[in-house]
């Protein structure tokens, strides 16, 4: 079988120059892994560049606020991600002496740190014979061998991890994994993949049986949630109105405006959606609907409508735990995206 000859070739002569292929650090494999997780590398590629720039080692990192990292994450998604990072940067200053692990096993125990990205860092950082599988590595080994079962399934993760491994044996795990995820980002696309150019066509059960499109399995996940986001955007002597999100919501720790969710849209109970706005007020407003927008998340989709209030309220700033924030401090805090653009493109046309 030329599997793996085919594909460390083809990556020898294709791969991509990112910074990040240049260093056995392991800090710095691993701020490129988690970045990257559900992000693209053109999209990524700033953030880790940002990075890496305002923390250039672990200590660094270890130093830094929940709020400064989340700033820096902001518009990137995944905010959990950020404060794992920052948890773990700590564990590796208290518990290995600021050296960051290149053992898969240590890396394993650290927050946020899977299978598939401690063996990517200890493969590419130690040559540890770790054979990493993402979605580009399902990707290619369904198609080539042709495996219908679901990557998402117990079962089909146990075969794809069983074949992974036998794969890499008697590789260079570092050339081996980066060609293997390569291959599937670049010629074994998933919707179009570019199979008349693929050196391992001849051998493809896919290209044969005419199952690209098929290959790989997924099941359906289940629906997504639905929620309404009603945001009042309340402007007093050039301050903004604030509040951050406490744990065990979406967006935890991060800012947004006086906010009040509904099951449907605000105008399909009315009644409800003034009580609820007396609740938050003592009083009613009278608004200004301003613009609505859908935010679609991994499990959730969001219809967010922003108001404008027309009336002053004058008993708001005594309500715990929100904050008048100036223009400075608007800007300087951590928000979720959709807050972040409405700040930035509608909040001075109010």
């Amino acid at each position: 079988m030329n599997f793996q000859p085919e594909i460390i070739t083809w990556y020898l002569n294709n791969k991509r120059e990112l910074p990040w292929r240049n260093t056995s650090d392991a800090y710095i494999i691993w701020l490129s892994e988690i970045i990257l997780q559900q992000t693209r590398v053109e999209q990524g590629m700033p953030y880790f560049n940002r990075f890496l720039s305002r923390f250039p080692t672990v200590k660094d990192f270890a130093a830094a606020s929940e709020a400064e990292i989340l700033k820096l994450w902001e518009g990137l998604g995944y905010y959990s991600r950020g404060r794992n990072m920052l948890h773990t940067a700590r564990a590796v200053m208290e518990l290995h002496g600021g050296i960051f692990p290149t053992q898969y096993d240590t890396l394993v125990k650290l927050k946020g740190i899977g299978a598939y990205t401690a063996a990517a860092i200890s493969s590419f950082s130690a040559k540890e014979l770790r054979a990493v599988v993402d979605g580009n590595v399902y990707r290619v080994l369904a198609r080539y061998f042709g495996i219908d079962l679901p990557i998402n399934s117990p079962a089909g993760q146990k075969q794809f991890a069983a074949l992974a491994t036998e794969l890499i044996q008697g590789q260079d795990p570092s050339i081996y994994n980066q060609a293997i995820m390569e291959f599937g980002a670049l010629q074994c696309k998933p919707k179009v993949p570019l199979c008349e150019s693929c050196p391992l066509r001849p051998d493809c059960f896919a290209f044969k049986h005419h199952q690209t499109q098929l290959l790989p399995v997924k099941l359906k996940a289940a629906g997504k949630r639905v929620r309404h986001f009603n945001y009042f955007v309340i402007e007093q002597d050039g301050l903004v109105l604030m509040k951050q999100r406490s744990a065990g919501d979406v967006w935890q720790q991060l800012y947004d405006f006086p906010l009040v969710e509904t099951a449907q849209e605000h105008y399909a109970d009315p009644e409800m959606f003034q009580k609820a706005m007396h609740e938050l007020f003592g009083s009613i407003p009278v608004l200004r609907p301003v613009i609505n927008k859908k935010h679609v998340l991994t499990h959730q989709i969001i219809y967010v409508q922003f108001f404008a209030l027309d009336n002053n309220i004058t008993n708001f700033n005594t309500k715990a735990g929100f904050k008048w924030l100036n223009s400075e401090a608007l800007m300087a805090v951590p928000k979720p995206n959709v807050i972040n653009d409405f700040v930035k493109f509608y909040l001075t046309k109010l």
